[in-house]
């Protein structure tokens, strides 16, 4: 079975490599396109004033690229400032920009799923009432884990750091996800995003799903899976054997 990985590019590229080395087939079929925002200097403002905020939370790795890409050449994280991270994927990029693991909250190693509502049961035992706390996502997104924090008296500012557009699939990927298409039963769909679901209904607007896999790395994506008409869908947690285990036990 051929698992096609719909991350944006460069996570998917990544992806694919690591679950080849665990012996599974992979491809890519980016779904989701991260752009820089048009005006970045919000961004470095948000670097200059960053000493101010009790807590910066980074929604995904791509917030953390794209914020930290406009990172003055001299500034350092703030020894006292809290990076909240909702999975294994943003702590990683986190320390690899030099963030200091002391400062990285994350959900605990058995929380059932990794999401906002698995950071925010780290965060919610510490006192936010008057902390300034960063916001640090793409433009729109969910407001659950910002709305938590306001109502337990922060200032939340959000800050938009990259932007979603349509993905442009190459000649090769539209290849590759029209025979999955065809040939659902040698195929999986790995969706860790509902907004790729999305992208994947608009690019093959003619696609019917009833007889197609999806591995969906989240309750509500596998909600959004069924919804949009495929028949199989299975839930997995996020990480990587995780993902290799969950395929390993398909059955054809």
């Amino acid at each position: 079975m051929r698992v096609l990985v719909t991350r944006p590019a460069a996570q998917a590229d990544d992806w694919v490599r690591r679950l080849r080395e665990r012996g599974v087939d992979a491809s890519s079929v980016p779904l989701i396109r991260i752009l820089p925002v048009a005006d970045p200097q919000p961004l470095r403002t948000a670097w200059s004033e960053l000493s101010t905020h009790r807590l910066v939370v980074f929604v995904s790795p791509n917030a953390a690229w794209q914020f930290f890409a406009e990172r003055p050449a001299s500034a350092v994280w703030p020894a006292a400032l809290l990076a909240g991270s909702p999975g294994p994927g943003t702590t990683t990029a986190l320390a690899a920009l030099g963030v200091p693991s002391a400062c990285i909250v994350e959900p605990a190693a058995d929380a059932p799923q990794l999401d906002s509502e698995a950071l925010w049961a780290q965060l919610s035992v510490r006192p936010w009432q008057g902390a300034r706390v960063l916001f640090v996502r793409g433009q729109g997104g969910r407001e659950w884990l910002a709305d938590q924090l306001r109502h337990h008296g922060a200032s939340v500012v959000p800050l938009a750091a990259y932007r979603r557009a349509a993905p442009q699939l190459s000649a090769d990927e539209l290849v590759v996800a029209r025979t999955a298409l065809a040939e659902p039963r040698f195929h999986a769909w790995l969706f860790s995003s509902a907004e790729a679901l999305a992208s994947l209904a608009q690019a093959l607007p003619e696609a019917q799903w009833n007889r197609s896999l999806a591995v969906a790395t989240h309750p509500r994506i596998a909600q959004r899976a069924r919804q949009l008409g495929f028949s199989r869908v299975i839930e997995s947690q996020p990480l990587l054997d995780d993902v290799v285990a969950c395929i390993q036990s398909i059955e054809p």
